[in-house]
């Protein structure tokens, strides 16, 4: 069983109303303490030894180039907003690059992403936070989200505390 943890969007909404000091409302939380939690399931593996929670994190071990994706997911409707996907990132001899992506599926208008190129992991790092950001302009609705980390190149990378939020454009 997933241990995706759901924040009731009209709840988030109303919260944020009532606190405008709210920038961002949490849409998804997932905290990778179990290989259940990711859908690619090839070259993963569960490490409770590393983690930037002390819960465990997602060991990839890339021999090439790969997209390991984490989350395939309905949201809420959402729209007018930045929605940031969030995650935090380790690698060891990793020999190439590794980032977030995040796909946006918009129902008869196709799908477009977006990849924290910004600052890309390599070699060997400690833990670091990454985000990629989509805008949604008003009217752009996407029904799915795909979450993936890719590794361009080979090496070891670790993704722990994947976050979706929404924040005012």
């Amino acid at each position: 069983m997933r241990s995706t943890r759901w924040v009731p969007l009209a709840f988030a909404v109303a919260l944020a109303c009532s606190q405008a000091s709210v920038p961002e409302v949490t849409v998804l939380e997932i905290p990778l303490d179990g290989l259940e939690e990711v859908i690619t399931q090839q070259d993963v593996a569960l490490d409770a030894g590393v983690s930037s929670d002390g819960a465990g994190s997602i060991l990839i071990d890339a021999t090439g180039p790969t997209r390991i994706e984490i989350a395939d997911v309905e949201i809420p409707p959402i729209d007018d907003a930045r929605l940031i996907y969030r995650a935090q990132l380790r690698s060891r001899d990793l020999e190439g690059t590794a980032y977030l992506e995040m796909w946006c599926v918009f129902p008869d208008k196709g799908e477009y992403f977006s990849r924290a190129l910004q600052a890309p992991l390599s070699g060997t790092s400690e833990w670091t936070s990454q985000e990629t950001p989509f805008l949604l302009q008003k009217g752009q609705v996407p029904s799915r989200v795909r979450l993936n980390v890719v590794v361009d190149g080979k090496g070891t990378v670790w993704i722990d505390d994947v976050v979706l939020v929404r924040a005012s454009l």
